[in-house]
């Protein structure tokens, strides 16, 4: 199905979905969590959409940034998104405010590559939330844009924490987030 975007294999009919579902060279869907965006496009096409389409996503330069979330107080779900670039790439940061049990309410930070899980290999992110006598600190390799929020949310490949947690590190409601990328 996507020869034409440059997809080489040759499969079986009964092998074809399960490819097709991963394959790299499907088209990407607007990877900004918490909006009902239908775009889909190359991933070379991917920021100048969200540069264009989400125009309140801020971008910092840099292995090592503050990515901050304000208001984390705020009733409901909340997405709050960030990008940083660096070493040549674009990497989206998420953090998702969702109730997970009657009540429960609890935080899921990530990190996504604007590319392929390939590039994503190259990589590793680190988290850390730092309070006066407290540090959280999570480091994994984020997921390509291909796979998205959802799945690293489900997979557990994210630093999750409680409410309460977040109040023990946010100031006046705003949470900082220092986040590093380094390459493999």
């Amino acid at each position: 199905q996507y020869a034409t975007t440059g997809c080489s294999l040759t499969l079986h009919h009964t092998e074809k979905p399960k490819h097709e579902a991963i394959c790299e060279y499907r088209p990407y869907s607007c990877p900004c969590p918490g909006t009902s965006c239908d775009w889909e496009g190359s991933l070379e096409a991917v920021m100048s959409h969200l540069m264009h389409a989400h125009k309140s996503i801020t971008t910092l330069q840099g292995e090592d940034i503050i990515f901050l979330a304000t208001d984390i107080n705020l009733p409901g779900a909340v997405d709050w998104v960030m990008m940083q670039s660096c070493f040549s790439h674009h990497f989206m940061l998420v953090l998702k405010k969702q109730e997970k049990c009657e009540g429960h309410q609890q935080f899921f930070a990530t990190v996504l590559l604007i590319g392929t899980r390939k590039q994503a290999e190259s990589f590793q992110y680190r988290l850390e939330l730092h309070g006066s006598c407290h540090r959280l600190t999570w480091e994994a390799s984020p997921c390509s844009i291909h796979e998205g929020v959802a799945l690293a949310i489900r997979s557990s490949n994210c630093l999750v924490f409680d409410t309460a947690t977040a109040h023990l590190f946010a100031d006046n409601g705003n949470l900082g987030i220092n986040v590093t990328i380094s390459m493999c």
